[in-house]
């Protein structure tokens, strides 16, 4: 007889490609499934529920196989050359459709970010067919996973701010929130054909804002401010300054900075919650004006550089 002592933590599992639909210029939305997906699920709701895609080596096609992986899948899996294993990137699970083994995740992926930023995902994503393989470490029923940073109290003001690479974990939240939550959320995209039709609360505002020509993230960190409404507008982040691995909730630090445990209270901004992803610089000049500038109190915000303008990601 299996017992939860019988199996991983996690689900990691190979996944065949079921369909690819061009969404817009800068996404493909990809629906991956496997009889093993029965197996997946989280306490609660999804939110922005992070996941793990290993994409085939963009030069020699070699991926990896889960085959029947065991505690040190992954350890063995990065002793490995990469061009043997192929590469893992992080994804947000944008939806989870059917039930048992036919089960399905729908993950949105940007095709392009900006010149030398095309990693294996995009260049994966850019050709994906029916049929396709990848490997998929993702939360298991009954396993705490982690990844779900979204974590408001009851009654906040939301504000969500995302670039398009967190476009699918924002309009990932705004479908699953309760239809009494209010606030305002504001996406930055490169084109004005990546703009989605995303449904949220009628108290959500959605405000999409097409870069063009503009530097990334101007138009976000201007929006942003414009919307609070108080304190100063310009913020000056040096590229030293700027941390690669920014992420920052009210319990962890990257920077391994002490959170403080009590909070701070007769601010004028104490019923806000902020959730900011995207480019690191942009994430990193909007936490200095929010926590720095403007004095919210850390425990109302969640900052997450999902990415670094000229830096590779890691697997």
């Amino acid at each position: 007889m299996t017992t939860t002592t019988d199996v991983l933590p996690m689900l990691i599992t190979d996944v065949e490609v079921v369909s690819v639909e061009r969404l817009s210029p800068s996404f493909v939305r990809v629906v991956l499934g496997a009889a093993a997906l029965a197996d997946f699920g989280v306490d609660g709701p999804r939110y922005d529920q992070r996941m793990k895609l290993v994409f085939p080596d963009p030069r020699t096609g070699c991926l990896s196989s889960a085959g029947e992986a065991g505690g040190s899948w992954t350890t063995t899996w990065l002793e490995r050359p990469a061009e043997e294993r192929g590469h893992m990137r992080t994804y947000t699970i944008r939806d989870v459709r059917g039930s048992g083994a036919d089960t399905t995740i729908v993950v949105d992926i940007v095709l392009h970010l900006e010149g030398d930023q095309v990693g294996p995902g995009s260049t994966w994503a850019a050709v994906a067919a029916p049929g396709d393989r990848l490997v998929l470490v993702a939360p298991r029923r009954g396993f705490e996973f982690g990844g779900i940073e979204f974590a408001p109290s009851v009654g906040a003001e939301l504000l969500m701010v995302a670039d398009e690479t967190a476009v699918p974990a924002v309009c990932a939240v705004l479908e699953q929130l309760s239809p009494t939550v209010t606030g305002a959320a504001f996406i930055e995209v490169p084109t004005a054909g990546d703009v989605l039709d995303v449904r949220g609360p009628v108290g959500v505002s959605v405000t999409w804002l097409v870069r063009g020509q503009a530097p990334l993230g101007q138009r976000l960190h201007d929006a942003v401010v414009g919307h609070l409404g108080i304190g100063p507008a310009d913020v000056d982040v040096a590229a030293d300054d700027v941390d690669p691995d920014l992420w920052e909730t009210p319990t962890f630090s990257s920077s391994g900075e002490e959170i403080p445990a009590t909070r701070a209270v007769g601010h004028e901004l104490d019923g806000l919650y902020a959730w900011i992803a995207g480019e690191s610089t942009v994430v990193t000049g909007l936490r200095r004006h929010l926590v720095n500038e403007l004095q919210v109190d850390r425990s109302q915000v969640a900052f997450m550089g999902y990415w670094r303008r000229g830096v590779a990601m890691r697997s």
